[in-house]
């Protein structure tokens, strides 16, 4: 019985009001993201089984001819273009599409002589989101293409070793990449790992810096309001903004410290492999540019400046979440409660986490992307991809949204620090209704 009662007390003083309420919260907010995931990979399948193949026929003899009539008499949805040049970002852009196929002069020819035939293929990328740069349409028709080429190829009879090799491996594809002007000759899938190395590590450093900064700050201002010791040095000669300065100040130095060394170690850890994959990805195919080559050519290249301004909003991010962390430590009056108060900053901080993982926030529903850049974090998650992708005004627009975000949360706790409140304010529902009852029994004893 003894065990049984000590177990009720700990389990009544570890579920409160706050966690219950954190659970709900948390609930919702994967009840969010499970709509948007479900909406992302809808798109994502309405593209690989609703694609519409666009072709360029340069070469424009019966061969291709009948090549586009066999693919489209497979059921294969197809849109022919006549443009010409190659400013393959000119092209897709004049025509308002994400991605063709240009099947270039002499490509009937090749085959007549017994040569591997060589097509071009351009795809737009818009975002570092894998989902969003699916190009089925391209994909699609290079595969069909090689079908037919091997069929048509095989059904000669008497191959000789020239055209058996024709067989098994009929083309040469030519991929470029087109990112708003500009355009590349290498593969969208090469930019997309190179990017996914790069960025792989940067939101998993920032998600970590939040809850770190936020769990330290609000464990030292809970700490000292427990131990009363906030009183003691709040009435001290010193001014409380000093006070509240110091303390966030340590809490962001030790954060910035934590930040470099992830930064350091992940570029000790990353740094050969991004240098194997640009150098092994320029030479698949001869005549395409290197990865980092690609990426310059691209207008995707971060120089010194773009780190600043990460860095700079990464700061900003870090001071939220301190001032943020001011307010919810003083509201406490349990240290056992700061993990349930610290939830709805890492809530905040899963969801454009997780978001900017599988999708592109611009393409999210209007509603949805809204909600998603109200919270102060997202636009960290997408500083890198917005300025790789020239979206200055978007990323400026959230840098000044988190300043005026900062400075909302540093004056309230100002106000709050510099009241009297602090030592009386609490958000432990139930804590006040559990210390009269103890009280009442105590004098009920006496």
């Amino acid at each position: 019985m003894k065990f049984i009662n000590l177990l009720k007390k700990e389990l009544s003083e570890l579920i409160t009001v706050q966690m219950l309420l954190g659970l709900l919260v948390s609930l919702g907010i994967f009840m969010a993201l499970g709509s948007v995931m479900d909406t992302t990979i809808d798109e994502a399948v309405e593209k690989t089984t609703n694609y519409t193949i666009r072709l360029i026929d340069r070469d424009d003899t019966e061969f291709t001819q009948d090549m586009i009539k066999s693919i489209e008499n497979d059921g294969n949805k197809v849109r022919l273009f006549t443009d010409t040049g190659d400013d393959y970002a000119a092209i897709l852009n004049s025509n308002d599409i994400k991605d063709v196929v240009i099947i270039p002069k002499g490509f009937t020819e090749k085959i007549n002589k017994a040569q591997k035939p060589e097509i071009i293929t351009a795809a737009k990328m818009t975002s570092a989101a894998t989902i969003s740069n699916i190009n089925a349409g391209s994909s699609s028709a290079v595969s069909l293409i090689q079908k037919y080429i091997s069929e048509k190829v095989a059904s000669m009879g008497g191959l000789t070793e020239e055209q058996y090799k024709i067989v098994n491996q009929p083309l040469t594809v030519r991929e470029n990449t087109v990112v708003a002007d500009n355009y590349a000759e290498v593969s969208s899938e090469s930019i997309m790992s190179r990017i996914a190395i790069q960025n792989m590590m940067l939101p998993i450093i920032v998600f970590v810096l939040i809850i770190l900064t936020s769990q330290m700050l609000m464990s030292a201002v809970a700490n000292e309001k427990t131990d009363k010791t906030l009183e003691t040095l709040l009435s001290a000669p010193i001014s409380r903004g000093s006070v509240i300065g110091a303390k966030m100040l340590a809490a962001a130095i030790i954060a910035l410290i934590n930040a470099a060394v992830y930064m350091i170690g992940f570029k000790v850890c990353m740094g050969d492999a991004t240098s194997k994959i640009s150098s092994s990805a320029g030479e698949l195919i001869s005549g395409q540019v290197s990865v980092d080559e690609g990426m310059h050519q691209l207008g995707m290249a971060l120089g010194g400046m773009d780190y600043l301004l990460v860095g700079l909003q990464l700061f900003f991010t870090i001071m939220i979440c301190l001032s943020v962390s001011l307010i919810l430590g003083a509201l406490i009056n349990d240290t056992k409660n700061t993990q349930s108060m610290i939830m709805p900053i890492m809530m905040l901080a899963i969801i454009p986490y997780m978001i900017s993982m599988i999708a592109d926030i611009n393409s999210l529903p209007t509603v949805i992307r809204y909600i998603v850049y109200a919270i102060p974090f997202t636009h960290t998650f997408s500083a890198i991809p917005n300025l790789m992708f020239g979206r200055t005004t978007l990323f400026t627009a959230g840098l000044i949204y988190q300043i005026i975000v900062f400075i909302i949360c540093m004056f309230f706790a100002l106000r709050l620090f510099m009241s009297d409140k602090l030592f009386t304010i609490s958000l432990n529902f139930g804590q006040k209704s559990k210390y009269k009852a103890k009280k009442r029994r105590k004098s009920a004893e006496k």
